[in-house]
């Protein structure tokens, strides 16, 4: 839905209500002259800013932008915030925050926006005394401000003319913050807007969002095997904005292909989530969010397919992933880390090399002894799989000394 104005929502604590959202219009035009032609490039956008939630120093919120002129193959989108505010960890882009600026690029996956696509980064950030939604957009350094301009071609014997309706000019210099390219799990950890106490499994279906409230009620708070879930997310589904807490059961069940965004265990209890998928094209996605006190694993991997953790925090914790060693049934699974930062970790991914299981890290950031890569020789259900060994080796766990960074 399009935001053309602002909504109030209600809030707990001492704030009674926030701007929720802010939508700003933007277009501009450009002659690109070769060969003797000049071609008039519509350039528009359309961005609503939306405050999804709301706690003591800390808030999260949407950036959805819609490309309201020609295709663009990529993007880049900068604000400027009026109250002090901070960027900590971002999802769907890469940033980077100097003084009140706030850059965002577009992350590999997002860079190409046909005519009326859309986008939506999302970040948490913090505030100290008001939070007011930015008043003004630029993409690709053309301010948000009017309607699109139509795509004209013409003859020209002029091999040098330019012309474009936009004459600002301005050189911004802008530095990397901790949390470089998009986050790199290293964030504050966030307050919960409420709680819900729930007793029975609640079918997330294709989107559910919390709100940040925190969700708690299933299972006796351990690592027991066989505890019901938490949520259950449909193929293709997206879970988001969740705090969940102990008892937390077997946290979150993907059925299919899944998106878990910006969601927070206080306390893993039998597994954080768990992707169940017999398809060998199926991608789960772990975007933002972070887990605490797993102390058998975090994140389960029973079926087939890719699951990518990225921008992610665990802390105290035994595995980050594990690939399952002895299941009913065998499948190759493989695993993308990037933006993890890990704190008394003991083991970020474990795979059965056996079974062609794969490992890839990019940003990595662990705190104490941690052990990036471990390999295991997968077995029938019933037995046991056995460790064979651990560290890069290009076949099956793959990255450099540069990727890793030790704290």
């Amino acid at each position: 839905m399009t935001l053309t104005g602002t909504r109030k929502r209600k809030l707990t604590g001492t704030v009674a209500a926030i701007t929720a959202a802010t939508s700003v219009t933007a277009v501009a035009a450009a002659m690109v002259v070769a060969g003797g032609q000049s071609a008039y490039a519509a350039v528009g956008c359309r961005v609503d800013y939306t405050v999804t939630n709301q706690w003591g120093g800390g808030f999260g919120a949407n950036v959805t932008i819609t490309n309201l002129g020609d295709a663009l193959s990529s993007w880049n989108l900068e604000w400027a915030f009026t109250a002090g505010q901070r960027v900590d960890q971002l999802w769907g882009g890469e940033f980077s925050q100097s003084g009140s600026t706030v850059t965002v690029r577009n992350a590999s996956y997002n860079g190409s926006l046909a005519t009326g696509a859309s986008t939506t980064p999302g970040f948490n950030g913090t505030w100290s005394g008001s939070n007011p939604a930015p008043t003004s957009f630029k993409l690709n350094g053309v301010t948000c401000t009017g309607s699109p301009t139509g795509t004209s071609t013409s003859t020209s014997t002029s091999t040098t003319t330019s012309r474009t309706t936009t004459t600002t000019s301005r050189t911004t210099t802008t530095t990397t913050t901790s949390n470089p390219g998009g986050g790199d799990g290293s964030g504050s950890w966030p307050s919960d807007t409420g709680s819900v106490h729930q007793t029975t499994t609640r079918d997330a279906g294709t989107f559910f969002d919390g709100g940040m409230k925190r969700y708690y009620g299933i299972g006796d708070g351990g690592q027991g095997e066989g505890q019901d879930p938490m949520f259950v997310v449909a193929n293709g589904g997206t879970i988001q904005n969740v705090i969940i807490d102990a008892p937390a059961g077997d946290g979150i069940h993907c059925e299919g292909s899944c998106t878990i965004r910006n969601v927070w265990w206080n306390d893993v209890g039998e597994d954080a989530a768990t992707f169940k998928s017999p398809n060998a094209s199926a991608t789960y996605l772990v975007d933002g969010g972070g887990a605490k006190s797993g102390a058998d694993k975090v994140f389960q991997h029973n079926g087939a397919g890719t699951v990518t953790i990225r921008n992610f925090q665990v802390h105290s914790s035994g595995k980050l992933y594990r690939a399952c060693g002895n299941c009913s049934t065998s499948y190759q699974r493989h695993v993308v880390m990037d933006g993890v930062t890990a704190r008394s970790t003991k083991v970020l991914a474990g795979i059965n090399t056996n079974w062609g299981d794969t490992a890839r890290f990019s940003r990595i950031t662990v705190y104490g002894t941690t052990s990036i890569c471990d390999k295991y020789k997968g077995v029938p259900k019933g037995s046991e799989p056995t460790k064979i060994g651990s560290g890069a080796d290009g076949v099956n766990c793959f990255y450099s000394p540069s990727d890793i960074t030790q704290r």
